[in-house]
């Protein structure tokens, strides 16, 4: 019997590309995104669609809801979803500060919980993989709760890992640096922008969004029977370098 995969923010970019690696490893997928393409998408993978704000926990618990009766249980995880909102750190506002941890951060916890439930309940040993960054590691002053929100995920991560153990449910993040998605675009259209974000990066280049899929697929596999509450890293090296030239 086909696995069940449930990606957020699944509807183009890192997340889709996470669903075709998914797929390929015999995932039936079920994509979830705010944006009214996901269905289209899911459609192009042979999977199920829903439109769903991250951010909304009634909205969370009745994705979970309408897919376990339409399509079964998740056995597999991947919380993608995501925003960045760009602000002056002193101009910033609550509201702004706020919306970006309710989905980057609180929209996963709530995803995580409700899914080991369903996991629990139905006896399946899963996998849930986070979608995390190099910034919760390392901050930009721009993005100050997209950062804050990694952190988080981070810790959310590992106390998830430690909680769902004993029901041999598996925990893992994957913190992408510089991956060629549109929230790279205004970096790529910018040659001196480009220059930059490259001479921190030492393999000199953008990720691509599969090569992000390709781990998380790998996370989610048996092949990853003995990992749980580890970040794993994606960024061209730029974690390990302490220099620009």
């Amino acid at each position: 019997m086909d696995r069940i995969a449930l990606v957020t923010g699944g509807a183009q970019g890192i997340g889709y590309a996470c669903a075709e690696a998914l797929k390929e490893d015999g995932c039936r997928i079920v994509l979830a995104d705010i944006k009214p393409e996901v269905e289209e998408a899911a459609k192009a993978l042979g999977g199920t669609g829903y439109v769903v704000d991250m951010g909304d926990s009634a909205a969370i618990a009745d994705l979970f809801d309408r897919m376990e009766a339409e399509v079964g249980t998740a056995s597999v995880l991947v919380n993608n979803a995501g925003i960045a909102i760009g602000a002056d750190f002193l101009e910033m506002t609550e509201v702004q500060f706020r919306k970006v941890l309710d989905i980057n951060l609180v929209g996963v916890f709530l995803a995580t919980q409700r899914a080991a439930k369903a996991m629990v309940r139905d006896g399946i040993r899963g996998a849930v993989v986070n979608m995390s960054s190099i910034n919760q590691q390392v901050a930009i002053p721009a993005i100050a709760g997209y950062c804050a929100s990694k952190g988080g995920v981070a810790q959310v991560t590992k106390v998830a890992a430690l909680a769902l153990a004993p029901h041999g449910i598996r925990v893992n993040a994957v913190g992408p640096g510089s991956i060629d998605t549109a929230m790279m675009a205004a970096v790529n259209a910018d040659e001196e922008a480009y220059r930059r974000a490259m001479s921190r990066t030492p393999l000199g280049r953008p990720g691509t969004p599969r090569e992000i899929g390709d781990v998380v697929a790998f996370l989610a596999s048996d092949k990853a029977g003995y990992v749980t509450g580890e970040t794993v890293f994606v960024d061209g090296g730029r974690l390990a370098l302490n220099y620009t030239v």
